[in-house]
């Protein structure tokens, strides 16, 4: 018999999040709708005179807050319950309802950004010394100045916000087919016994020591979606189309220019990311020699680039024992720190292990008024580990964001969302190797150093070099087919791995794999946080107190500023090429070593 996923009404409770902490039933979660539609009609009676005074320009800006912030701590409820089963149809229903609800805000909420930029902003400045109470909203204001641009008139406005349901779909339906719906062929697994391969043994299974299971998963698991390729690029070229459509409509010269600006950010950091990783393509060309070394094979292969290049030092790590390790690891960070992540693994913030109809990898979420919520599929590895460390590093970003800030200034920046996580795995690293001894174990601990580099680094630029050629092929009006995206994505494998590494057919499909391609250029900003978290980790370590000060206001900064700003704050500038640089200098002593400890 095949090792089958448990049902969610199986799994133990302490291994699940606690979502009453949030509502204390769904019933009350239905209220809490009412509340907002009370709101949106509230902020609807005000189209046409949003602007006219300074108390209507409070009323309107206060009541928009307290409507997005209930939609808010809402859609976080249905999300989180659509998650941990989405077979489940209540949960589907709860989810579709929170994107129409969300739609309708948008919609309802679309005059007041023309409506001020139609009051000139002397008079806003006015209003401002009027009424102390609009001080809050200065930034806010100063930002909506900043987009002036790209704003459309009140109608235009409403109409595009309109879209926005619709705009979801091809997300929303990749989410199914890959969440839901795919069932993934069962293999042989080394102890002869049938597994059925899922999203959450995918990876491990591929870490396996036993290359014949590494290649049964591989081929069988990219057989589904080559057998669905057709449909997917059809997904993914829809998803291309949207964003394109509000670039346009908002007159960006492209897709990638519109994502970044979103953010405050520049096309050339993007753009300076992608170059300076090819500059340094050699190191993850001398990585692969390595990795095929260690593995001691003719031909070094895709299904060989997750297993540990030395053998039989892998161990179990239990869920128990990867929260008292990340806690040791996290204490130059403070007691008040280590003491909020040990309050979030003894209180049921994190949803373990996985089961049936789960979402699959692992996110930290959450809403303003509550602690966040971190969603896990562990597994026991020392990459599990460093995932309940990089949540965590999340959640707690979050966490200080929200105790600093009010809501409207609380949600970080995606640009910054990836340096707070990556920190955490940086210090657990450091800690790791500065607790052993044994020169096979740190040999295998600088391995999964060197994984991280490949994997947040380079791969991640690889997706974002990706979606840059994808999304600019689209704007030349060239089609993206199951077979066009297929060569870009097999091409630039090739690229990235060089010429020690077999690109095996199968590798041409795993686009169709990654749902952060339906994020909008999100990737890039794994890369650029790795780099900015190497220096920021290093500092501390180096440092202590005073760096641990910075880092800590960095956290509680929200999008009070620019995320480039903010990092600066933390003692990195990613307007230049040199963190980057930095980080993959850093990459290139780690190989250095590791090729000395096996030669």
């Amino acid at each position: 018999m095949a090792k089958e996923l448990l049902k969610r009404s199986e799994v133990k409770e302490e291994y699940t999040w606690n979502l009453k902490d949030m509502y204390p039933s769904v019933d009350a979660w239905k209220e809490d709708l009412k509340a907002l539609a009370g709101l949106m009609e509230e902020i609807a009676s005000m189209e046409g005179k949003a602007a006219a005074s300074a108390e209507n320009l409070l009323f309107v800006l206060e009541r928009a807050a307290a409507a997005e912030q209930k939609l808010d701590f809402a859609f976080n409820y249905a999300e989180r319950l659509f998650d941990e089963d989405q077979k489940n149809t209540a949960h589907q229903a709860m989810s579709q309802k929170m994107y129409a609800l969300a739609t309708e805000l948008s919609s309802k909420t679309a005059f007041i950004v023309p409506e001020i930029l139609a009051v000139d902003s002397q008079v806003l400045e006015g209003y401002l010394k009027e009424l102390p109470a609009l001080e809050l909203y200065r930034k806010q204001l100063e930002e909506i100045e900043r987009t002036r641009p790209h704003i459309l008139s009140a109608e235009q406005e409403k109409l595009v916000a309109m879209t926005g349901d619709m705009a979801e779909t091809a997300g929303q339906v990749y989410s199914i087919i890959n969440n839901a719906d795919f069932v993934f062929p069962e293999i042989t697994d080394e102890q002869g016994e049938h597994m059925r391969l899922s999203h959450g043994n995918f990876v491990p299974t591929l870490e396996s020591s036993d290359r014949r299971v590494r290649k049964d998963a591989f081929e069988n698991y990219y057989k589904v979606y080559q057998q669905y390729a057709n449909t997917l690029a059809a997904l993914y070229s829809g998803q291309v189309k949207q964003q394109m459509f509000y670039a346009g409509a908002r007159h960006y010269a492209s897709t990638l220019e519109a994502a970044v600006d979103a953010n405050n950010v520049s096309p050339s950091v993007y753009h300076n990311l992608i170059e300076t990783v090819n500059r340094n393509m050699d190191k993850m060309h001398r990585y692969v020699r390595l990795r095929k070394k260690c593995l001691g094979v003719d031909e070094l292969h895709m299904y060989d680039v997750y297993t540990p290049m030395i053998p039989d030092a892998a161990k179990k790590i239990s869920f128990e024992e990867a929260k008292e390790t990340v806690l040791k690891a996290l204490a130059p960070l403070g007691e008040d720190y280590v003491a909020k992540v040990k309050e979030g693994f003894e209180n049921r913030w994190i949803d373990v292990y996985e089961n049936e109809g789960k979402r699959s990898g692992a996110y930290s979420a959450g809403a303003f008024g509550t602690h966040p919520y971190v969603l896990l599929n562990h597994n026991d590895t020392l990459d599990n580990m460093f995932t309940l460390a990089h949540e965590m590093g999340h959640a707690m970003h979050s966490y200080y964001s929200n105790a600093a800030q009010p809501y409207i200034y609380s949600q970080y920046k995606i640009f910054v969302a990836e340096v707070a996580s990556t920190c955490n795995e940086v210090l657990l690293m450091e800690y790791l190797l500065k607790n052993t001894e044994d020169k096979k174990e740190r040999a295998y601990l600088l391995n999964h150093y060197l994984d991280s580099f490949k994997g947040t680094v380079y791969r991640q630029t690889m997706f974002a070099e990706y979606e840059m050629q994808t999304n600019k092929m689209a704007e030349e009006g060239e089609s993206l087919t199951a077979e066009t995206l297929c060569k870009v994505y097999y091409d630039l494998n090739s690229k990235y791995y060089g010429p020690d590494m077999v690109s095996d057919p199968e590798i041409a499909y795993e686009w169709a794999r990654i749902p952060h391609f339906y994020y909008n250029f999100y990737v890039y900003q794994y890369a650029t946080g790795f780099s900015s978290a190497v220096a920021i980790a290093h500092a501390i370590l180096k440092e202590g107190a005073p760096a641990v000060e910075r880092y800590k206001k960095f956290l509680s900064g929200g999008c009070s500023k620019a995320p480039v700003e903010l990092l600066k704050i933390a003692g990195v500038n990613l307007e230049t090429p040199a963190p980057i640089q930095e980080a993959l200098d850093v990459f290139g002593g780690v190989l250095d070593e590791m090729e000395q400890l096996v030669s």
